[in-house]
């Protein structure tokens, strides 16, 4: 079945706190809720379709009844790390088209205290076994894939940069931005490296928060006043290490892009905004190859001189994304189906909202670049 056209988002809502030391991981998941609900005019009696990504007790299960969710026929505890969130959307948009569900809420929250710290996979993980006890983390395996992209395309620390300098010129009009003060290529530059060749500039931050969203049938949400935004196409994919065969130098947008823009029937040159992943600024530089935006190994010749800001090629991440803004307990997907949502009702700050917003994507990375699932969405303007 194609999504195109058959479902739409009609509520969206950032939670504003990125420390939120008073609150637990089930308070926000209900605010959210509570904040797209009124954001699209419905109450906790319309939603009869529920996706969260199951982390906390029985998933949908606990959060259904702690949010006061009675009448709910489909649930979907999809985890895939910071792609949950749009792979929720197009799970949702299939349910509502297909008819199980009628108004799906899709719900994020988050707590973390600080850094994470230690080993990101547990013992009984199948791969623990052959990686954790070899000191392997996140950040070590995105440091040695901007390592092999340097020296398979020439990319350099500079273009990295750019793409922190870009979301820090965003992040200024966001006045809840975790960090909203711009940057230069140069500042980027002279911070201490983390991992080489990434600088601490180069990392996201790790906020508390989350947000949410409602998706539903045009049809409904022509009976409602609130601007709809179209889900036209919907990609996943999951890459690993191939039995071996690691390539660390690209991403399973490779599959999860191609696809989400065939259902849509729109190519990477129609994008007027996307919101693109952004763990670290390599992240996004082997994304936009990834899509299609450019070619292998050009991301960072598309990222120079402005690209990425408002007013140049391709508007990215301009709430100052999971580099600046919001990446709530270190998975960022749901805030960039958000802002793509702002940009095509025309909601986005001015001095950052893109003129005659039509088409956007957004795209969410789970998982460390060597074992990662990818999720597009392509979305379009809909009816106010």
């Amino acid at each position: 079945m194609s999504l195109n056209g058959k479902a739409v988002i009609i509520g969206a809502y950032e939670h504003p706190g990125r420390d939120l030391p008073d609150r637990s991981a089930a308070q926000i998941h209900a605010e959210v809720a509570r904040g797209a609900l009124a954001d699209a005019g419905l109450g906790l009696q319309d939603i009869d379709g529920y996706f969260c990504n199951g982390q906390l007790g029985f998933g949908a299960i606990s959060l259904a009844e702690y949010i006061g969710l009675k009448r709910l026929r489909y649930t979907d505890s999809t985890f895939t790390g910071g792609s949950s969130y749009l792979c929720h959307v197009g799970h949702a948009a299939l349910a509502v088209a297909s008819g199980k569900c009628r108004i799906a809420l899709v719900t994020q929250g988050a707590r973390v205290r600080g850094i994470v710290r230690g080993a990101k996979l547990p013992p009984d993980t199948p791969e623990y076994p052959f990686e954790a006890p070899y000191g392997e983390t996140n950040i070590g395996i995105y440091a040695l894939a901007a390592q092999r992209h340097m020296y398979e395309y020439g990319t350099t620390a500079r273009q990295m940069a750019e793409v922190k300098a870009a979301a820090s010129f965003h992040a200024q009009y966001n006045p809840n931005a975790l960090l909203r003060k711009p940057v230069t290529v140069d500042d980027v530059l002279a911070s201490p490296f983390v991992a080489d060749p990434l600088r601490r500039m180069d990392c996201c931050v790790v906020t508390d928060g989350g947000g949410a969203v409602i998706v539903t049938t045009p049809e409904i949400a022509a009976s409602l006043t609130r601007r709809s935004v179209k889900v036209l196409g919907h990609g996943e994919a999951i890459k690993h290490t191939m039995g071996g065969r690691v390539d660390v130098t690209y991403t399973a947008a490779v599959w999860s892009g191609p696809a989400a823009f065939k259902e849509a029937g729109v190519t990477p040159a129609d994008i007027d905004y996307a919101s693109i992943y952004d763990s670290f600024t390599i992240t996004v530089l082997m994304t936009l190859e990834d899509l299609g935006f450019c070619r292998k190994g050009e991301g960072g010749a598309f990222a120079a001189d402005g690209a990425l800001r408002v007013g140049g090629r391709l508007p990215v991440n301009t709430d100052g994304g999971g580099l600046c803004n919001n990446h709530p307990g270190y998975q960022g997907g749901m805030v960039k189906i958000i802002e793509a949502v702002r940009q095509l009702r025309g909601e986005a700050h001015p001095e950052v909202q893109v003129k005659n917003c039509e088409l956007a994507l957004a795209h969410g990375t789970g998982g460390g670049v060597s074992r990662l699932c990818s999720a597009t969405l392509i979305l379009g303007r809909g009816d106010a």
